[in-house]
């Protein structure tokens, strides 16, 4: 108040105060307005300079309408963000007196903020090709970054419609996914930070973001980023001894330097560079929401849960190409069990829902089966409780259907059905051992109530569909511990696999389908270095058949051969069913790879038939 109240300081200037020179150029006369303008556009202006002209300014905004707009965007142009703190404190004034006299410019002194979310533009140019882009090493950034901030808070203070005129502005200004890992890192992080003072903008900045983080996605498919690291591994091996030398020296000479990570952290792929960052960026700002001080705030979770489970039906669930943004539901699942059981819940209902697309609803049921498999932090408990859930819904499926004149297999009609089957199998895979766990006589009781013969026999045929790998390995599985006996249809089922014959430039090709229901599994691997640090704790890997437990799946369980305890059951005794249990209600409402390609899914093993 002090500082605003005291007179502007004395500074060399040429015309009139800015109020005659406003009435003069209303009159026709535009000799004092021009020579205004090129005053106020000299790249040389001094700080004095500014601020007398910003305080004259201010109290003249009444005079400018709409007519002055070219005067007005000369003013939003004045470089006041790298300048000393009183002419930042002078514009943020001008910039509030602005917008609550003449809301006709909040547009434009809303992209004057927005521009200022990325570093700024420096030019470069190498053989006469324009290859500017961000200054990465300016020093005062994050201080520019702040200011920004205030000066938007400033203006929705005194515009209370400005959230519905930022977003659109927030969506043109987000930069092209080809610029610096730098500018899209600080864009991203600044747009996380409006939704902190702007909460009704929080859904809406989430989608944009996870929109613009599944092009980034999609665009850089698993296979290409372990191609360019295997590519870049075999190349940092095949470097002579001077090179390694001359690159200590250079590491040396970086000490001390501003580095965003270190080599080895960085990805091979550009693409997946940038993914990355963002994804970690979007990691961290999760977790600032839903913990204050170390503990989990219950109410703040719940909401941003809310708000990323929206954007996972709008735009992850549609999508049969992403890798790695899923993963966001996966992380805020991970903190408590509650959400976890919600967002299982959430799966559940659009699957048996029929009147949700049928891709939707396979997407689904791949969703649930990769969730219950790799999601440590989900018990044995709400495993069963998920299987019995879909193994229910199959057989009352498979009831309707040997009622009706459908009961064949077709991917086309039963693809939901299908991807039931595949998710029941695909945790039965990673789940069976902790299931088994503890006491083997009442987990196989458990498992015998899911009666897997009926829906592996049924006439839709389940295994002709599911993916070979998940489907060998099931079949060993269920016929160690005597559940069904799935070999005679597999071998069947082979017979009948049709060979698809594609005449190419270099030949004909012969095709087998193996993935007749182009399923896939969302949280297969996450391979991005930095942000997968952030998954691993709470992720289930696949531990890798060794070859005595591929000769323990061939070995079924014989009597005599487990505990005493077990001996009854074993010998044929019938279990009894402890009835099913079911998920309680709770408070809270992509070209993809196959598990048989990815490093840490169950391999393309196929198990010797017995």
């Amino acid at each position: 108040d002090e500082f605003i109240s005291s007179p502007p300081r004395k500074t060399v200037r040429f015309g009139g105060t800015l109020t005659e020179i406003l009435l003069k150029y209303e009159k026709g006369d535009t000799t004092d307005f021009e020579l205004l303008k090129h005053q106020l556009s000299d790249p040389d202006i001094k700080d004095a300079q500014i601020i007398n002209w910003l305080h004259e300014f201010r109290a003249s905004v009444a005079y400018l309408t709409k007519e002055l707009e070219q005067l007005v965007s000369i003013l939003l142009k004045l470089p006041w963000l790298r300048r000393s703190r009183e002419v930042v404190e002078e514009y943020l004034g001008f910039l509030g007196n602005l917008v609550s006299a003449q809301t006709v410019h909040l547009r434009p002194c809303l992209r004057m903020i927005v521009s200022q979310f990325v570093p700024p533009r420096i030019t470069i140019r190498e053989d006469d090709v324009d290859i500017s882009d961000s200054d990465d090493d300016d020093e005062n950034l994050s201080a520019n970054f702040n200011t920004c901030h205030r000066a938007l808070q400033t203006v929705a203070r005194y515009v209370p419609s400005t959230p519905q005129f930022l977003m659109p502005i927030l969506v043109e200004n987000f930069p092209f996914i080809s610029k610096s890992e730098r500018t899209l890192e600080c864009y991203v992080h600044n747009l996380l930070r409006v939704t902190v003072y702007l909460p009704a903008l929080r859904l809406q900045i989430l989608e944009l973001i996870i929109e613009k983080l599944l092009k980034l996605d999609v665009s850089t498919p698993q296979q290409d980023i372990e191609d360019a690291e295997e590519t870049t591994n075999s190349d940092s091996e095949e470097k002579s001894p001077e090179e390694g030398l001359f690159d200590m020296e250079e590491d040396e000479g970086k000490k001390g330097e501003k580095v965003v990570s270190s080599s080895s952290e960085r990805m091979a792929h550009p693409l997946a560079e940038r993914l990355d960052i963002l994804m970690t960026i979007l990691f961290s700002y999760i977790k600032d929401v839903c913990y204050l001080n170390g503990k989990l705030d219950i109410s703040n979770t719940k909401d941003l849960y809310r708000d990323l489970v929206s954007g996972f039906d709008k735009l992850i669930l549609p999508t049969h190409a992403s890798c790695h943004v899923q993963y966001f539901m996966f992380y805020i699942c991970s903190f408590k069990l509650a959400l976890a059981e919600a967002f299982l819940d959430h799966l559940w209902k659009k699957l048996h829902d029929p009147n949700n697309p049928s891709v939707i609803r396979q997407t689904a049921g791949s969703y649930i089966g990769s969730f219950l498999a790799r999601a440590k932090f989900i018990p044995v408990v709400t495993v069963k409780a998920c299987l019995d859930l879909l193994v229910n819904w199959l057989h009352k499926y498979i009831d309707n259907q040997d009622r009706g004149a459908d009961a064949y297999c077709d991917v086309a009609v039963h693809g939901p059905f299908y991807s039931a089957c595949q998710a029941v199998f695909y945790t039965l895979i990673f789940r069976h051992k902790q299931i088994l766990d503890g006491n083997l006589r009442k987990g196989l009781s458990y498992l015998q109530s899911l009666n897997f013969e009926r829906i592996v026999m049924c006439q839709l045929n389940p295994l002709k569909i599911c993916i070979p790998s998940v489907v060998n390995l099931f079949a060993a599985i269920t016929r160690k511990y005597q559940l069904v006996f799935c070999y005679t249809i597999i071998e069947r089922n082979n017979r009948q696999f049709i060979p698809v014959v594609r005449s190419d430039t270099g030949g004909d090709l012969v095709q087998t389908c193996t993935n007749p229901l182009d399923s896939f599994f969302p949280f297969d691997p996450y391979i991005l270095k930095r942000s997968k640090k952030t998954i691993e704790p709470s992720y289930q890997f696949w531990e890798e058949l060794s070859a005595e437990d591929l000769e323990n799946l061939n070995k079924p369980i014989k009597k005599g051969t487990s505990e005493d305890e077990d001996d009854d059951f074993l010998k044929g005794e019938t279990p009894q069913n402890d009835g099913v249990v079911g998920i309680a209600p709770n408070p809270y409402e992509s070209n993809t790879r196959s598990p048989v390609s990815s490093i840490g899914s169950p391999p393309d093993c196929y198990v010797p038939y017995p």
